[in-house]
């Protein structure tokens, strides 16, 4: 497929070239997207629209990449930092929670990854780091990505802050990511606009869907 230019926010583009272009599919995690209840939470209206922007991105032929925020059953990857937070390990109705194994931690059933995509589980907020993603993209020849997930304030902006130091190209896709609270989502989105565009560009999945027909 030939690069696709895609109209984002505030009179910008992106290029979409699927030789050089991977897809961060950050965290879309039983343990994020659903409540105690069991059903999905405010986060999980995402889902359609992120199941949409995967077969796009499938259909390009773009390299993708799930990511899940997890750590190991013995706690042994968890800082001193996140241990005095309680969260990490506690637990729930789908196991404890973001521990590796656990029904909790794996991905929601409508966004599996297909056998051939890579998972990296990476006991931190930005994906990068000490993961062997950037290993991957490198050997992969990736320049450019698009990110989506949850939380936007959190996991996919320390992901999206790494990968614009390293020197990728990147687009957050702004309705295929969400927060537990919608000024914190605005709000991040509104941190990437800054400086003009500090860290990268924005788009909605219309604007990809209209590239795409």
């Amino acid at each position: 497929m030939t690069a696709r230019r895609i109209k984002c926010w505030h009179q910008r583009t992106f290029d979409i070239d699927p030789a050089c272009t991977a897809f961060l599919a950050i965290d879309m995690q039983r343990d994020f997207l659903t409540g105690d209840d069991g059903q999905p939470n405010e986060m999980a209206r995402i889902i359609p629209n992120f199941a949409k922007l995967t077969a796009v991105m499938r259909d390009w032929g773009c390299e993708i990449i799930h990511t899940r925020e997890s750590y190991a059953a013995d706690l042994s990857d968890v800082t001193a930092h996140k241990a005095s937070q309680n969260y990490v390990g506690r637990p729930g109705r789908d196991g404890k929670y973001l521990i590796r194994g656990e029904h909790g931690c794996d991905f929601v059933d409508e966004l599996k990854p297909l056998p051939r995509e890579p998972v990296i589980d990476q006991p931190g907020f930005g994906k990068l780091h000490g993961s062997g993603l950037q290993d991957l993209l490198q050997n992969s020849g990736i320049t450019h990505l698009v990110l989506a997930g949850v939380t936007t304030q959190c996991c996919v902006h320390s992901t999206l802050r790494e990968a614009v130091d390293a020197g990728y190209w990147c687009l957050t896709v702004a309705d295929c990511c969400s927060s537990p609270q919608q000024n914190w989502h605005d709000m991040a989105l509104e941190i990437i606009a800054s400086e003009s565009h500090l860290f990268g560009s924005i788009c909605d999945l219309n604007d990809l869907l209209k590239a795409h027909s």
